[in-house]
């Protein structure tokens, strides 16, 4: 028997989508949890501490800190 990939693909975000949070706009209502903001990696990734939702940073985007 072999195992079935049900990994879910990580959101990309682009430089409209930040500051990052979770629960995102395409998550249906009745699976939402309280909004929390993300903080990326080194590497543009993120994950949610609710949910495990996976975040990526889209290619050539750009973080603006303070």
């Amino acid at each position: 028997m072999s195992e079935v990939n049900t990994a879910t693909p990580a959101v990309e975000l682009g430089d409209k989508d930040l500051p990052a949070f979770c629960p995102n706009p395409a998550m249906p209502l009745w699976s939402s949890h309280p909004r929390v903001y993300l903080e990326l990696d080194h590497h543009g990734h993120a994950k949610c501490p609710y949910c495990g939702t996976e975040y990526k940073l889209k290619p050539g985007t750009v973080v603006k800190g303070h």
